[in-house]
């Protein structure tokens, strides 16, 4: 079963800042820090992603709308649907925190690596995973305003304002800009993907540093964590039967169908947590936990069941083809004969 070992560093940071919480001028030289890495996070996201392969990725625009329908269409509908356990199993912070990881696009790395290690078709979880975190940068934030509305981190015009100065022109910045430092993004990804997750490190220690100067932590007892953790293994358990079945009911190929359940049903860490911090503001800190329960929870089910399509592939390929082995018999009596 794997941990992930940033999930580990992660609450590593959540406890420095459970015990060194940034106060006063510190904590606006944390928050303007924040403020530039969630910028520099986007920028190198937009100098990522390749606009030619993204364009030759539309040729498969059946998978990529079904992903793209999964993410943000049916996951946000689940969120909504789990407004009826207010109050009773989850607190409205916490259910504001759970719609808002159902608006969060899906992953690239962790949905290419599962689909490969299934044996399902990679480019297409290539394309879906940056389609996905494409039309996230804009849709993530216009459903959060849409269906958390004031009660979720204050959205206003200045709210929405700052996501534009935040993600999306860094995003645009970083496209613009591919062409002239494409090459050495290429060169350095290991290095830069060290700024990536340094980054992240940085946001999470500012919004829980702020949670925790707020007294937060006292909204949240052990019995509502065990019933987030329940209520979000219920929408990723329906999310892989749909994805999978779904995908089957559409007449996709099974190599598809592994790339549409692994694409399909995750969220990405990396994306949600700098766009919580821009959305919601000093309320960040619940907001991203049933992320970063639910980015941990998919992680170990969905290794879990790559390794068993994988097995189903093998034994497909070794399994002996009946048809095939009487004509080869067929063909070697009659030659004989």
């Amino acid at each position: 079963m794997p941990i992930d070992p940033y999930i580990l560093i992660l609450l590593g940071t959540v406890g420095l800042a459970a015990l060194f919480p940034a106060r006063g001028s510190a904590a606006d030289v944390a928050s303007g820090a924040s403020t530039a890495a969630v910028a520099l996070l986007f920028f190198l996201y937009g100098a990522r992603l390749s606009t030619r392969e993204a364009l030759d990725g539309l040729r498969h625009w059946r998978l990529h709308v079904t992903v793209l329908a999964c993410t943000f269409l049916v996951f946000p509908l689940l969120g909504l649907a789990a407004r009826g356990l207010v109050p009773v199993i989850l607190t409205h912070p916490l259910y504001q925190g759970l719609l808002f990881l159902t608006l969060v696009p899906s992953t690239v790395q962790s949905s290419i690596a599962f689909t490969s290690m299934a044996r399902g078709n990679v480019p297409a979880a290539i394309c879906a995973g940056s389609f996905s975190s494409l039309v996230g940068i804009v849709a993530t934030p216009l459903l959060a305003a849409s269906l958390l509305g004031g009660s979720g981190g204050g959205f206003s015009a200045d709210s929405l304002l700052k996501i534009v100065l935040q993600l999306l022109v860094p995003f645009l910045a970083g496209q613009l800009l591919r062409r002239w430092i494409g090459g050495f993004v290429t060169r350095h990804k290991r290095v830069l993907g060290l700024v990536d997750r340094g980054s992240i490190l940085l946001v999470v220690y500012t919004a829980f540093s702020a949670g925790v100067v707020q007294g937060i932590w006292h909204q949240v007892s052990p019995a509502r964590l065990g019933g987030l953790v329940v209520v979000e293994a219920v929408i990723l358990a329906v999310m892989l039967l749909l994805t999978w079945y779904g995908g089957k009911a559409l007449r996709f190929g099974r190599a598809d169908r592994i790339a549409i359940q692994f694409a399909g049903s995750k969220k990405s860490l990396a994306a949600g947590l700098p766009m919580a911090s821009v959305l919601f503001g000093a309320q960040a800190a619940l907001a991203v936990l049933p992320l970063m329960l639910f980015h941990q929870m998919q992680l170990i089910v969905c290794a879990v069941i790559a390794k068993r399509r994988a097995r189903e592939a093998a034994a497909e390929v070794s399994a002996p083809q009946p048809a095939a082995a009487s004509r080869t018999a067929a063909g070697t009596g009659t030659r004989s004969g």
